[in-house]
């Protein structure tokens, strides 16, 4: 038991050294040359408008049954009217980041872990370096931009879809005024809660990305070993998100309200 027990704690510091040696080679890839603008617009295009769809949905379902749940909660109370309000506050600062990046984790990640791995099992990652080329420069760096540029476009997409899909229950459901809505949404809002909800998917993309780069191009065992990674890279990303999140939220907090 105990040397199991040794074994996991050397292998789990060694993915996490060869972690931070990933995302060191990624950040001086990001600001030397040689870039690969065109495979960044690829992965641009890849990240944010293929996870188009997933997002507006998660949003649009995710206001709703904010405003609907709520709506009930606060009619005990006599605060209809404020439905608005929690739906907005809720959205921008925790539900909407999160939400978008544990989507992203489940459809980017694993993607971009399945694709480096099955280089990775082929030995493209060893031809690349045959042929002069940097695989983190040419595989991670335009994967990780995009992440990084991506993840709060669509967070704001699902932000904004969100309390659209509030809005349509507290209208239809709730029979709260249109007009009151909205202004209770933007009185709901404070400068501080806009920063969090814009800086928080910046950090959120890039642990996403990062994962799945990581765990893909670690990986070994042929297709069997492509599958796993593919596995492996969703739950260490969302696990990573929800870290992430918890830590960013008590720095921001402890900024922004000292």
């Amino acid at each position: 038991m105990q040397q199991w027990l040794i074994a996991w704690i050397k292998s789990a510091l060694i993915e996490v050294q060869e972690y931070v040696k990933l995302c060191q080679a990624t950040a001086r890839g990001a600001v030397t040359r040689p870039f690969y603008w065109r495979d960044l617009v690829t992965q641009m295009e890849i990240i944010g408008l293929g996870s188009l769809t997933v997002v507006i949905l998660t949003g649009l379902f995710t206001g709703a049954v904010l405003a609907l749940q709520s709506g009930v909660t606060l009619d005990q109370f006599g605060a209809r009217p404020y439905v608005g309000r929690l739906v907005s506050a809720t959205m921008v600062k925790a539900l909407g980041p999160v939400l978008t990046a544990l989507m992203l984790a489940g459809r980017v990640g694993s993607g971009i872990a399945a694709e480096l791995g099955s280089m990775a099992v082929t030995d493209q990652i060893h031809a690349l370096r045959a042929l002069g080329t940097d695989p983190v420069r040419k595989l991670v760096v335009p994967r990780v931009l995009a992440g990084f540029i991506m993840t709060p476009l669509l967070t704001a997409v699902a932000n904004t879809v969100g309390l659209i899909g509030g809005w349509v229950i507290a209208v239809f459901q709730l029979r709260v005024a249109s007009g009151l809505y909205w202004s209770s949404v933007v009185e709901g809002l404070y400068i501080e809660d806009v920063y969090m909800g814009i800086i928080k998917p910046f950090f959120l993309g890039l642990v996403i990305v990062t994962v799945g780069c990581h765990v893909g191009l670690r990986t070994s065992g042929g297709t069997q070993g492509v599958g796993r990674s593919t596995t492996n890279a969703v739950v260490a990303a969302s696990v990573g998100v929800l870290a992430v999140d918890f830590f960013l939220t008590r720095l921001i907090l402890s900024v922004l309200y000292p």
